[in-house]
């Protein structure tokens, strides 16, 4: 097991990682939470080189996409940067990617009877404005959880503020900041229930963060 004490806080900065193999040639993962080594829970950045695929899998428990870089493709169709997928539990698919790209993908995480799927570009997605300069496009949710991007604009400072249910984040561009550090591009955070900070920038960030989904009581 992999990062599965969710009491705990757990912070990565992708970009240091070292590439991982998988079942498939071609595709390679960097591990950031997993239950099991082929099964289970698992959140990892997923990298397919020109031409990989993978062999065509079921989702028991559904996966969660959201496309880095390059196009991700499976028979449903194409996904270039900036897609996020939700397939439901009960889904499969045979994913490739013609030219190469990079996801960030959990596995195995979807709460009881959220069956529906989702296909957000975006890049052609409009911003709501959210609290103070923020601005906010809204990606899923579920009950207490909720999915979505956030763009900060540069020397935002946002409240302090605590996380019921936990609050999981990926920095997409930019540079993330509270009083714990600073996170570049391709950082990976994860704060338990009822956890606090202070979250700031000082150039304009675009993270994707979840929040709620991580109560352990």
């Amino acid at each position: 097991m992999l990062n599965m004490d969710f009491s705990k806080r757990v912070y990565f900065d992708t970009n240091l990682m070292e590439w991982q193999t998988s079942p498939s040639a071609g595709v390679a993962r960097k591990p950031l939470a997993r239950e099991d080594k082929e099964s289970g829970h698992a959140t990892s950045v997923v990298r397919y080189d020109k031409g990989a695929s993978f062999t065509r899998h079921e989702h028991p428990f559904g996966e969660e996409i959201l496309v880095l870089d390059g196009v991700f493709s499976d028979e449903t169709g194409d996904y270039p940067a900036g897609s996020y997928i939700r397939n439901p539990p009960g889904s499969g698919h045979s994913p490739l990617s013609v030219d190469g790209c990079v996801i960030f993908v959990k596995l195995c995480q979807f709460q009881d009877e959220d069956l529906q799927h989702i296909s957000v570009n975006t890049c052609t997605s409009k911003w709501r404005q959210g609290i103070g300069g923020l601005a906010v496009m809204p990606l899923h949710e579920h009950l207490h959880e909720h999915t979505a991007l956030v763009k900060w604009p540069a020397g935002e400072v946002f409240q302090p503020h605590r996380h019921y249910g936990g609050e999981e984040i990926f920095v997409i561009s930019g540079i993330f900041c509270d009083e714990h550090g600073k996170y570049p591009t391709g950082s990976w955070l994860r704060s338990p229930h009822m956890s606090q900070h202070h979250p700031y920038v000082e150039e304009e960030t675009v993270i994707w963060v979840k929040t709620g989904h991580l109560i352990t009581e």
